[in-house]
């Protein structure tokens, strides 16, 4: 008898101790029970932690977004890629909350200092109603349908990108800590633009140092068009957001656009990695007297045809040349070409510090053959879009590139990314885009 009821006692220790599927509940082990009594007594937080060297916090304190890996001591709890992972000093002061970047440089970045705000739906339904304020002025200001809604850090949401083409969003989402929340922002996008199609062009190579691979399609609504059309002050311009440049336009240089027209008056332009011909509709508006848009795609040099017609200009006083800038530049100054105004606005030089020495060097190069070219009292448009390169460094290279190609000049004006690409106090790094336009004696 008394072996039976062994059997019995044993049988239901068992179904005691076995969750909803039958299979025994490993959590009354040793090990799990002792981690659930620390869980209870708080000494595991529900969210991990990461806990910065001594005297590592200061960035911090000042707001900025970014923890790099030499400022981590530890990191307690479990942590997914991408996951929200609370900042604390050495002491065990909170700091913030951020995302976890465990394959970047930049270990953690910062979504709130607001120690019980919350990442969910709601926060990135706020931080989209913040920006949209900013750029509906703007919209109304400068007669947009197309602008950038999101600049990542500078709009308190690191790592996504998103900008506006009239009824399309595109959206990058270029940090683990935007994918993680991809379904939160898609819902809180679709709140806020129940009407627009969301397309993706997460097709970046920064996605690779977060470990996360290229992604590119429809998340909803309507495939985008081969070209939208899109409006731009008095300008129109067609645009490929499905294998254009960027999301499909160069929408941070637009005050560089309506400002080129008021330096380009009877003048002969050249204008060097024209893309899709947006400076050269400008300038043309601003009745230059000719424009050679130069760029080495054949594709986006017929799409700039197409923008100048739409624009009813004038095309016999367009030339569209396919070849390399350089190359380009040194074989008019052999032919004695010249002009009397020239734009350069190339591609990223550098796109880490260890590219930095040669992309000034290049940046010299190419600045002094167009100096090079230029009449007496031409005019130099020049732009670095490498964040790497500082306002100051890039003008001393001008400066430098000046005395190689034995001109004098004078910076006239200095231009920055438009202010829908706004820089955030405490990242002075969103300040990408820097330009001046010089007039070379």
């Amino acid at each position: 008898m008394f072996p039976k009821l062994g059997l019995i006692v044993a049988f239901l220790h068992v179904i005691v101790n076995a969750d909803k599927s039958g299979i025994p509940n490993d959590s009354q082990s040793p090990v799990a029970n002792e981690v659930e009594d620390e869980r209870l007594n708080g000494s595991i937080p529900k969210t991990p932690r990461l806990y910065l060297a001594c005297d590592r916090e200061k960035s911090l304190l000042r707001r900025h977004p970014w923890i790099y890996s030499g400022a981590v001591d530890r990191v307690e709890g479990r942590v997914r890629s991408g996951a929200t992972i609370d900042i604390y000093d050495d002491k065990g002061n909170w700091l913030a909350r951020a995302s976890w970047s465990p394959l970047s440089q930049i270990r953690a970045r910062v979504w709130s200092f607001i120690e019980d705000e919350q990442i969910d739906v709601n926060f990135f339904l706020h931080r989209l109603k913040v920006a949209q304020r900013l750029r509906t002025s703007l919209a109304t200001r400068d007669s947009l349908d197309s602008y950038r809604l999101i600049s990542g850090e500078s709009d308190g949401l690191p790592g996504i990108v998103i900008d506006r083409y009239g009824d399309f969003l595109v959206l990058q989402l270029l940090s683990s800590g935007a994918e993680y929340h991809r379904e939160n922002l898609l819902k809180a996008l679709k709140r806020c633009y129940p009407k627009c199609s969301i397309y993706e062009r997460s097709d970046v190579a920064v996605r690779k140092k977060e470990g996360l691979r290229k992604t590119q399609g429809v998340i909803s609504g309507d495939q985008p068009p081969h070209l939208l059309h899109i409006r731009e002050h008095d300008m129109s311009f067609l645009v490929d957001i499905v294998q254009g440049h960027k999301t499909g336009f160069y929408l941070d240089q637009r005050d560089g656009r309506i400002a080129a027209r008021k330096y380009a008056i009877g003048r002969r332009v050249l204008d060097c990695f024209s893309y899709t011909g947006g400076f050269s509709v400008s300038v043309m508006k601003g009745g230059c007297r000719e424009v050679i848009n130069v760029d080495t795609s054949q594709q986006v040099l017929d799409i700039a045809k197409q923008n100048l017609a739409l624009n009813r200009l004038d095309m016999s006083r367009a030339r569209f040349v396919r070849d390399d800038v350089f190359q380009l530049l040194r074989r008019y100054r052999e032919e004695g070409e010249t002009f009397g105004m020239i734009i350069l606005d190339p591609p990223k030089f550098a796109e880490n510090r260890n590219q930095l020495a040669s992309a000034c060097r290049g940046y010299k190069d190419i600045n002094m053959l167009a100096m090079q070219l230029l009449e007496p009292e031409g005019i130099l448009m020049t732009f670095s879009c490498s964040g790497l390169m500082t306002t100051d460094l890039f003008q001393k290279i001008i400066a430098d590139a000046a005395l190689d190609a034995k001109r004098e000049i004078q910076f006239i004006e200095q231009f920055r990314q438009a202010a829908d690409h706004p820089v955030a106090g405490a990242h002075p790094e969103g300040l990408y885009l820097k330009g001046f336009a010089c007039r070379v004696e």
